[in-house]
């Protein structure tokens, strides 16, 4: 089973309800689970050399899933989502100033952030007002559409 084969499995499993497979070809042994999250963990083993294979040696790296808002251990929190695909980007530039930090007091129509997606810078703004918690995520990491960004307290 080659790389593309690999993606094209972890593309189906994406759009079906499907929890996990495993499939097991030539010796090796490969089992794509689906989270809750949109990020998937890609385990390949195989009682041959990796050598031999190199296709197979290169496991699809899978992106660090954002903390979960359960973690915090608060009810009333509201979770700010990313409206899009795209790399996320706390301030406009290097040196300029952040659009939000822990602690900070935000309300509708505030940027909190910016996506880019196909080259485009898109301003965030808030659609709640409240403090905000927790950012789950890292400055200039890859975003999924629905993908929490920030925790905000709105007492």
């Amino acid at each position: 089973m080659d790389i593309k084969q690999i993606q094209e499995l972890v593309k189906l499993i994406n759009k079906t309800s499907i929890g996990e497979i495993t499939i097991e070809e030539d010796g090796r042994k490969i089992t794509i689970k689906q989270k809750k999250d949109p990020v998937q963990n890609i385990v390949a083993t195989s009682t041959q050399s990796f050598a031999q294979q190199p296709s197979a040696a290169a496991p699809v790296a899978a992106a660090p899933a954002a903390p979960k808002a359960e973690a915090v251990k608060a009810d009333n929190l509201i979770t700010v989502k990313s409206p899009m695909i795209g790399t996320f980007y706390r301030q406009a530039g290097p040196g300029k100033p952040l659009f939000a930090s822990v602690g900070d007091d935000i309300t509708p129509g505030k940027v909190v952030c910016i996506i880019e997606a196909m080259k485009l810078f898109n301003e965030i703004e808030s659609e709640v007002k409240g403090r905000i918690v927790k950012i789950l995520v890292d400055d200039a990491s890859p975003v999924e559409y629905d993908q929490p960004l920030f925790l905000v307290d709105p007492s």
